[in-house]
This record gives C-alpha cells, sequence and structure tokens, in this order.
C-alpha cells in the first residue's frame, strides 16, 4: 500500500520538506557514494549507523555512539530505503508543516528521529546490526498527520494495478498496525529488527508524533485547514516561522 498524494491543500511553501528531502539526497550522493559502490554503500552505514549495543554498553565501540542517533537520520541502506522514505515525507510532511510553520516542523521531525532511535536502543538494546534511515522521524511525521487529518483521502497504489483514495486514518492505520505485527514476530537477539528494519524506531517514531503534535501545531493554521478557510497573506507569514 503506497501513498501517493493526498487531498489536502497547504497554505504555506514546503520549504522545510523540500530542504529535509535535498538533505536526504546529498548525503546519499556525497557520503553514501549514490549506490554506485557497495564497498562504499556499507563503509557509510558502518561508520554513522546506530549501534544500539554501543550505546548501552553491550559491546565495545562500533560508530559515533549516542551520537549516531542523529547521523543515522541521514543514512540510508538502497535506493529503495531512501526513494521510500522520501515519498512518504513529501506527501505527509508539507501538511504537518503547514500545521506548524518551518521551524517547528524541524525541530519537530530531529525530535521525532531522535527520540525513535532512543526506543530502537531501549527496546533492542543488545542488538549489534547498524541501524540507519529516516523512518522513525516521518513515522513521527504519520503519527502526527493521523491524529490532525484522519479523514483526509490518500490516493493510494496497491501494486501492481490497483488504485484507491482511501483515508489517512485507514492507510496510516494500517502502517502503525503493520509494524506492530512486525516487530511481535521478530524475536531473538536482535528483537526489533524484523528482516533488517528497525521497527521499533518506526513504532517509537510514530508514537512520539501523536505524543508531541499537540504542543508544536498551530491551532489557527490547523482550524483553517480543516475548515478550508484561505488565510490572508498577511496571516500566513506570521505564522509560517
Amino acid at each position: 500500500m503506497i501513498p501517493l498524494r493526498d487531498d489536502n491543500p497547504t497554505e504555506i511553501r514546503p520549504w522545510m520538506t523540500v530542504i529535509l528531502v535535498l538533505a536526504n539526497l546529498a548525503t546519499w550522493f556525497l557520503v553514501q557514494g549514490g549506490g554506485a559502490s557497495m564497498e562504499a554503500l556499507e563503509a557509510s552505514v558502518f561508520a554513522f549507523g546506530t549501534y544500539p549495543c554501543e550505546i548501552t554498553g553491550a559491546c565495545p565501540p562500533k560508530g559515533l555512539g549516542a551520537t549516531a542517533v542523529l547521523t543515522s537520520m541521514f543514512m540510508h541502506g538502497g535506493w529503495g530505503h531512501l526513494l521510500g522514505n522520501l515519498l512518504f515525507l513529501w506527501v505527509f510532511g508539507n501538511n504537518i508543516e503547514d500545521s506548524m510553520g518551518h521551524l517547528r516542523f524541524l525541530v519537530f521531525y530531529l525530535l521525532c528521529g531522535v527520540l525513535a532511535g532512543a526506543a530502537h536502543v531501549l527496546l533492542s538494546p543488545q542488538s549489534s546490526l547498524p541501524a540507519v534511515g529516516a523512518s522513525g522521524a516521518i513515522g513521527g511525521i504519520m503519527g502526527a498527520y493521523i491524529l490532525l487529518y484522519p479523514r483526509v483521502r490518500i490516493r493510494t497504489w496497491i501494486p501492481p494495478f490497483f488504485f484507491f483514495n482511501l483515508s489517512a486514518l485507514f492507510v496510516l492505520g494500517y502502517w502503525f498496525v503493520l509494524q506492530i505485527i512486525m516487530a511481535s514476530v521478530s524475536l531473538g537477539p536482535e528483537v526489533g529488527e524484523q528482516g533488517g528494519v528497525a521497527v521499533w524506531a518506526h513504532i517509537g517514531g510514530f508514537v512520539t508524533g501523536l505524543l508531541l503534535i499537540r504542543l508544536f501545531e498551530k491551532p489557527q493554521l490547523v482550524e483553517a485547514k480543516r475548515a478550508g478557510v484561505q488565510l490572508s497573506r498577511e496571516e500566513v507569514a506570521r505564522l509560517e516561522w
């Protein structure tokens, strides 16, 4: 189930969402070699990924320690990983930025990513696998979206041939339940890493977004969006930062 776009127009130009997309792309090409070399890709993941066992002291130092919770947010394991995350960031991020303004959105994004990484470390303390990706931060955006705009219709592709307009509550609720199922069947020493995916980071990010959105939202922006009211240029200029 792949979201393609939403029926939720924005008032504010999503500059910070664009900047985050570009930051992930720049990291992919300039630091990770754009996937052209498997050796370079693996080296970047090993150097900048989050090792839970390193942070908890369960294994010798491997990378950047706790700092990697931040750096790993901009690293990805392959083209599919990168493009999938950027698609979700673009579809849902612009409306969350539109609901709180540019700077609040940046802080919200980074905080969700860091706390998602912390959840992964807490629930997989023995893991020696490097975790990378923006999925935790984007999970926070999705948690915020499902709370603010549950009835918005999402144009969704179910490969290979089916397209539906589904509610955000259904699309994002399905995604969250899938993460719970993946986490529940992921047993053993690498708990919460189903097929190499740090699902507890996804869950932690989503829950963080649910909990923090009321602290970050600007009610005037949210209520205008829900009511379909177009704000004046002066109001937008006052609220967008």
